[in-house]
């Protein structure tokens, strides 16, 4: 995962430099952005950085169990892939599908009782991700417009049946996901490509705790709701 990071940040430091010489070209009245508003309908390519982590809540068996004292879950660090089919709806509106991958590890902490031992369980997960949104952009100045976003991601966890997942002392997760979506960014129009930043939020809608009465971390639990933030670098003409 560190190295993906770091293969991220190397890129994203390259295209930047860029990104700095070629607004140098762009002449007084003739701007990019007027090409691709010809555009019905364009692809591009997504990298991105996402931080996910789980919203949780507490059954009331956490009140009366004497064994664990705090049940709760932090951010961690990830990385995505994504391709993006941009379909036009008038002038201000896109429709846009942007399936991928994402790679990323989330975690429950819980503390016990006695002696205040931490105990961390880690969930490795690879994401196939279909995000569909609908965005609405501002009127371009020059070549920059602003946008937000919003939409609907289904999330299937290809790596939930590894035997590191299987474990009976691991709490189990489900493997499907749907989240609601929203975020905003901006365009900058280059000759031949769009280049867009956009920082998102993720929220799970549906209870992704598989319940196991069996496991003392499972039971102090009500239900697991994901949570994602993302900073994504839209590549798209």
């Amino acid at each position: 995962m560190e190295k993906k990071m770091k293969f991220c940040g190397v890129f994203l430091i390259l295209f930047l430099a860029a990104f700095s010489l070629n607004g140098q070209y762009i002449s007084k009245n003739n701007y990019n952005y007027l090409d691709f508003q010809k555009k019905p309908y364009y692809f591009g390519i997504t990298m991105a950085t996402n931080f996910s982590g789980y919203r949780l809540g507490h059954s009331k068996k956490f009140i009366l169990n004497d064994s664990i004292s705090i049940a709760e879950s932090n951010l961690t660090p990830g990385v995505s892939v994504h391709m993006i089919t941009n379909v036009k709806v008038g002038e201000y509106f896109d429709f846009r599908f942007t399936p991928g991958f994402s790679f990323s590890e989330r975690n429950l902490l819980y503390n016990e009782s006695i002696g205040n031992a931490g105990d961390r369980k880690r969930f490795e997960s690879v994401f196939f991700e279909a995000p569909f949104a609908v965005r609405y952009k501002s009127l371009p100045y020059k070549d920059k417009r602003m946008f937000v976003v919003a939409g609907l991601k289904y999330s299937f966890d290809v790596a939930s049946n590894s035997n590191s997942r299987q474990a009976d002392q691991l709490v189990k997760i489900s493997p499907h996901d749907f989240q609601v979506e929203g975020g905003f960014g901006m365009q900058f129009f280059f000759e031949y490509f769009i280049f867009s930043p956009e920082l998102k939020v993720s929220q799970g809608i549906g209870n992704t705790l598989i319940y196991n009465d069996n496991l003392v971390e499972s039971r102090v639990l009500e239900k697991l709701l994901s949570r994602v933030f993302t900073l994504s670098f839209h590549f798209e003409g």
